[in-house]
């Protein structure tokens, strides 16, 4: 399925220095999803970091935002 980003999911990964390879593992292989309506939250533990991305699905996947929690 694509994957395109928001103007703004881009501008948060490059101020946080995340890299698009790790948005798209972490979406193909999440360790945990959580599901409201369209809009999907999931997390990813990657380098001793966790990651978490905010998308909608439809026909493709858009990316909405991301950043690294503790």
């Amino acid at each position: 399925m694509e994957i395109v980003f928001t103007k703004h999911a881009k501008d948060q990964m490059k101020d946080r220095k995340i890299l698009e390879i790790w948005v798209e593992e972490t979406i193909k292989s999440p360790d945990k999803t959580e599901r409201e309506g369209e809009k999907y939250y999931i997390i990813k533990k990657l380098n001793g970091k966790i990651l978490k991305v905010v998308y909608l699905k439809k026909r493709y996947i858009k990316v909405l935002t991301t950043f690294f929690i503790t």
